[in-house]
């Protein structure tokens, strides 16, 4: 059996990386590697975000106090994002306008990840215990490992469509080498 994984810290680990990701983006590297680190951006926010969609809103709006509204909000925000990935995956990275979007890109997922961290990271964890957190780690981790790993912005974000189209999506994503 796999190592047991506390969900809301694989969460967390999660959003370090993709930081630091945005932090060698933001040090003004040259066009071909700002567009090497947003296509793995891209890859990193998407499976997250699918994961988090499929397992981590679904509880949080089950088991929490005013945790649909949090759920609904964090899914909305996550739309965006997707949208904001795929728009610059038809951009050129040394159009001016990529350097800005990216900027964007990169202040609403800051601003998302200081949401989740702050307040419902802390509730869910209240809320379930720890039981229900470690098994929440290990759905996350195995929906991550089938996950897209492109934007889908027109793709289900809520269960049980996504749990369904999610695992095709990424299955495509791979087949395509887009994974």
């Amino acid at each position: 059996m796999a190592e047991q994984q506390d969900g809301i810290d694989l969460l967390i680990h999660d959003h370090r990386e993709v930081e630091q990701l945005f932090q060698r983006f933001e040090t003004g590297a040259d066009d071909a590697t700002r567009k090497q680190l947003v296509e793995q951006i891209t890859t990193e926010l998407s499976k997250h975000a699918a994961a988090e969609e499929q397992y981590l809103y679904p509880l949080t709006a089950e088991a929490v106090a005013g945790g649909a509204d949090l759920a609904e909000h964090s899914v909305e925000e996550h739309q965006e994002m997707k949208d904001t990935l795929h728009e610059l995956q038809g951009m050129d990275a040394t159009d001016p306008a990529y350097g800005q979007r990216v900027q964007e890109l990169i202040a609403e997922v800051r601003h998302h990840v200081e949401e989740e961290e702050g307040e419902l990271f802390p509730k869910l964890r209240q809320a379930v215990g720890q039981d229900r957190v470690m098994e929440l780690g290990q759905q996350l981790a195995t929906a991550k490992k089938m996950a897209p790993t492109q934007p889908h912005p027109k793709a289900p974000n809520t269960p049980p469509a996504n749990k369904v189209a999610g695992p095709i999506a990424g299955a495509v994503d791979r087949i395509t080498g887009k994974g």
